[in-house]
């Protein structure tokens, strides 16, 4: 009669630990650390793939011309601003001449004293060739003397000296004159070439020294990007392949070009090679001098071969391969890869085989203990 509560008892906390047990074994298999773990596959399928490759560059003037003065100076005054379309040989501005004004004046008075002084070696020598004529003739029959007539020749010697100096005096002059009128002209801030004023540098007033540039002009015509791309990814850059340019300011929009060259110097530092890319036509407006741009060039298409998403890469173990599911199981398949586009598919040149399903985004981390479940889309990720 006293075991019957027991056992009743007994019973009763069997009928209720055992349901909480197994309410603990169903939680712990689908949502515990024994469940399996949800993952997102794809097939592998054999496809073509368009490399390309991606950079970011900075637009820059492949002329430019900086316009200063070639000696130093005060800038008397400047007649464009930042901005302005020039043509060739305008005047842009002009350096304060000081003094050279008057030494242009007083040369060419030196020049007219110089050409006096030639008309006057002139009459000299005139004078003294009849001189010695006349002694001479007089010397012929016997009514002058011959010292007389050496004195007479020597002067006309001496006149004929005076006129060629007077004549170089004359050239040294004209000489001295156009130095002076180039100096003055060199004043004259004159741009070789149209284009647009990139920079001005310096305001009426500022006193530069020589060489330094006071206004800088751009060709237009010759905008160009340069282009930096990781080194490990540049295989396969040449000039001439097609690229398409999407400046900062101009998101969206994407302009064509051209690669003009690959620079023959590398950046060490940044592990970059560079390149100029040009643009097929213009932009309108012009983009200013230093915005930033992105640039993708596009490389030949290669054949097609199976292809996987770069999120399915894996490395495990020193290993780049991927985890392919067989028959509800995960294995991982170590594989050779190939190109790459940038949608983000890349190539398998050993390991794959079209039709094979491989994980793309799991929620944790996969060993080949990992109990899957296949699902249509990971939370968070892309599809």
């Amino acid at each position: 009669m006293k075991r019957l509560p027991v056992q009743r008892r007994t019973l009763m906390l069997v009928a209720v630990i055992l349901p909480l047990l197994a309410l603990f074994v169903y939680v712990g298999l689908r949502s515990g650390p024994l469940a399996p773990v949800p993952v997102a596959t794809t097939t592998v399928e054999s496809r073509p793939v368009t490399p390309a490759l991606f950079g970011i560059g900075t637009v820059e003037a492949r002329y430019t011309y900086k316009i200063g003065p070639t000696v130093a100076g005060r800038v008397k005054r400047l007649d464009v601003h930042a901005g302005d379309t020039v043509r060739a040989g305008q005047v842009l501005g002009e350096m304060d001449p000081v003094d050279l004004d008057d030494r242009v004046r007083a040369q060419e008075a030196a020049a007219k004293r110089a050409q006096a002084n030639l008309r006057e070696a002139e009459a000299r020598k005139s004078y003294a060739e009849a001189q010695a004529s006349r002694y001479q003739q007089l010397f012929t029959v016997r009514s002058t003397s011959e010292e007389i007539l050496t004195a007479k020749q020597q002067e006309l010697q001496i006149a004929e000296a005076a006129l060629a100096a007077a004549r170089e005096d004359i050239a040294r002059a004209r000489s001295d004159r156009e130095a002076l009128l180039t100096q003055r002209r060199n004043l004259r801030l004159v741009t070789p070439v149209g284009g647009v004023v990139a920079v001005r540098d310096a305001d009426p007033g500022t006193t530069v020294v020589a060489g330094q540039a006071v206004i800088e002009v751009i060709d237009p015509e010759s905008l160009w990007v340069n282009v930096r791309f990781d080194q490990m990814r540049a295989a396969g850059l040449a000039r001439g392949l097609p690229a398409r340019i999407v400046l900062r300011s101009r998101d969206g929009h994407t302009l064509k070009g051209r690669v003009l060259r690959i620079e023959p110097m590398a950046d060490a530092v940044t592990e970059e090679t560079l390149a100029k890319v040009t643009f097929d036509t213009r932009p309108a407006p012009l983009p200013p001098v230093g915005e930033l741009a992105e640039v993708t060039v596009e490389l030949p298409a290669l054949a097609a071969a199976p292809s996987v998403p770069n999120a399915a890469i894996r490395r495990e173990g020193g290993q780049v391969g991927v985890w392919r599911v067989v028959d509800g199981d995960l294995r991982f398949t170590p594989v050779k890869l190939g190109a790459s586009d940038l949608d983000g598919h890349v190539q398998v040149r050993e390991g794959l085989e079209p039709g094979d399903r491989v994980v793309t985004y799991s929620e944790k981390a996969l060993t080949e203990r990992s109990r899957v479940k296949v699902v249509e889309r990971i939370a968070g990720t892309s599809k």
